[in-house]
């Protein structure tokens, strides 16, 4: 049942790697492409928690407030990586995701109310050296970075908010009113904007593609993470997630050739930032099984 497990988990993350994929694919841009994405994934959460599991929607007033707020961080962070895709190239948006650890490292403490970690501390100074390093070599791509690197603070506030919420509803829940009040927040900034009157000029090619990008790598492995919680533990899980750029990039790379290939010192960067975060995982693991024992 591991293995299997194990097997499931590399999948999603390749699913997810493939995201940014698809976000160079869709000829839409990220306001659209999210609107859309947004849409769409509530929609087949919708038609998955409510006729096939059978599951109540009902939430508190205070609970859907939150998720509503932790959505609107979803959008964000979503627009920001396609964003960062459509600016520059996968690889950048998915280098630049590396940074979540590092605001995660700031924020958790903060919102969980609990000491600084000093592996976190050495760990955030190594990938920011490593961003600098990048950023320096890759200037070119300055506004993708800014992009990427806004999209891991806003991927990190909703990922820390949601584990102060984990609990309370079913997960499945909590994915469909998140996603759902992230497309209901779009869509009212984009109504008083005017900008929603112009979604209509959407290509069937990238509507076709959106819609696979909805169901397939978006409400599928986001269900299909939290059934694997069963099984495995939250660090394995963290730890593989954390192969979602490695994935991304080598498949652009094959993908896209030319317009991903980027200088040795790129490569060098992000695989100590990836080494990193995979060292860092490895000492907190061995510190809570001393706690334990």
């Amino acid at each position: 049942m591991l293995k299997t497990a194990l097997f499931r988990l590399h999948f999603i993350v390749f699913l997810w790697g493939f995201t940014a994929i698809l976000g160079k694919l869709i000829h839409a841009n990220a306001d659209v492409l999210v609107f859309y994405r947004m849409l769409l994934a509530a929609g087949f959460l919708f038609v998955y928690i409510r006729f096939f599991k059978k599951d109540s929607l009902k939430v508190s007033k205070k609970l859907f407030i939150n998720l509503a707020i932790i959505g609107g961080f979803m959008a964000l962070h979503w627009y920001c990586f396609f964003t960062s895709i459509k600016v520059s190239n996968v690889s950048i948006a998915l280098s630049c995701l590396s940074l979540s650890t590092l605001f995660a490292a700031i924020l958790e403490p903060i919102i969980f109310k609990r000491k600084i970690d000093l592996s976190e501390i050495i760990m955030g100074i190594v990938i920011v050296i490593c961003m600098g390093m990048i950023f320096n070599t890759e200037f070119q791509h300055k506004t993708g970075i800014i992009y990427g690197i806004i999209c891991a603070f806003f991927g990190t506030v909703f990922s820390v908010l949601n584990g102060k919420i984990f609990g309370k509803t079913s997960a499945g829940n909590i994915i469909f009113y998140e996603i759902f009040s992230g497309w209901a927040l779009l869509s009212i900034f984009y109504l008083f904007s005017g900008q929603i009157f112009h979604f209509d000029q959407i290509s069937w090619s990238d509507l076709g593609l959106i819609t696979l990008l909805a169901g397939v790598f978006t409400a599928f492995p986001m269900l299909e993470s939290v059934q694997l919680m069963k099984y495995i533990s939250p660090f394995t899980l963290i730890l593989t997630v954390n192969l979602e750029p490695i994935y991304g990039i080598i498949l652009a790379y094959f993908i896209f050739g030319q317009s991903e290939q980027m200088s040795p010192i790129f490569y060098i960067a992000s695989a100590v930032m990836i080494l990193a975060i995979v060292v860092n995982g490895v000492i907190k693991a061995k510190k809570q099984k001393q706690l334990n024992a």
